[in-house]
């Protein structure tokens, strides 16, 4: 999104930390901006979004650093107050829907994989061929918002008793069976295969540890900017950001004004409402249409 780069003012002599480098489209943007002599720090948990990224990035060779980690982990790589802007660009990324293998995608035949780091130990059909039912279906329902949620995980029970599933497209061919297509503007298996990448990636787990990293290794005056795709991931940006900026505390987990504590405003936002994509952006980019851009600024 440009105005995620313009949120992040790249100028000269500036440092950012690029959380999910991907192919470096937005890395590559930020050098540029900060020249000569900015730098960057890159991470991701996938081996060729790094291999791709450090290709990219080869004109700037000297003034970045890149690394295989999760975005959680960021303090690892920069120190505290060393940051002018920290970048998460949530998701799955389009060469990893494009590559089958990967197993994110019910469009081509693969593995029901769906780790962004292949080192990690569970995959997709470590939880669809051992979770209990009503774990499954809770799971569909909290992270894919999935309404047919009991009605599929009980299917998905009953099926691999007989035979586990081991494809992409077994798994979204049985779903599809299960509930049908009829009305359905989505592929029925759509829901599913989002709540089962988000829970083998830890994607929320991932992003209030990231957050909370991204604020301390940003100066005074520096900025995050996060884009989201899911609302659940957006509803936890946007209560981090409230709680930030708030001039108060809260004690305990419901607000409540007689047990509120004074405090200094941690942090303010850029922009009030999620910034969205552009027509233009849209057109270019389809997978662009479900995002939203919140920047905060630390105080």
């Amino acid at each position: 999104m440009t105005e995620t780069l313009t949120g992040l003012s790249p100028a000269r002599g500036k440092r950012f930390l690029d959380g999910t480098i991907g192919g470096a489209g937005h890395s590559y943007v930020l050098l540029e901006g900060s020249s000569p002599d900015g730098s960057l720090i890159g991470l991701d948990r996938d081996e060729a979004a790094l291999q791709a990224a450090a290709e990219r990035l080869k004109p700037f060779e000297g003034r970045f650093e890149l690394h295989r980690a999760n975005f959680a982990e960021l303090e690892r790589y920069a120190d505290p107050g060393s940051c002018d802007g920290v970048l998460l660009d949530l998701g799955v990324s389009s060469p990893q829907i494009d590559q089958a293998e990967r197993g994110f995608s019910f469009q081509n035949e693969g593995p029901l994989d769906m780790r962004m780091d292949n080192r990690d130990p569970i995959t997709a059909a470590n939880i669809v061929n051992t979770w209990a039912e009503d774990d499954l279906a809770n799971l569909f329902y909290r992270l894919g918002d999935e309404r047919a949620s009991r009605r599929i995980a009980r299917m998905i029970v009953a099926r691999r008793a007989v035979k586990r599933f081991t494809t992409t497209k077994e798994l979204a061919d049985a779903i599809s069976d299960e509930i049908g297509r009829s009305h359905q503007r989505i592929h029925p298996a759509t829901r599913v295969f989002q709540a089962l990448r988000m829970e083998v990636n830890r994607e929320l787990e991932s992003l209030e540890e990231g957050l909370r990293g991204a604020m301390r290794i940003l100066k005074t005056g520096g900025r995050l900017a996060v884009i989201t795709f899911h609302s659940l991931e957006d509803r936890l940006v946007k209560d981090f950001g409230r709680a930030l900026e708030r001039d108060y505390a809260v004690q305990g987990p419901v607000d409540l004004p007689e047990f509120r504590t004074p405090k200094t405003p941690e942090a303010r936002w850029v922009s009030r409402k999620a910034i969205l994509p552009s027509e233009e952006e849209m057109r270019e980019n389809p997978r662009s249409r479900s995002a939203q851009l919140r920047l905060l600024e630390k105080l």
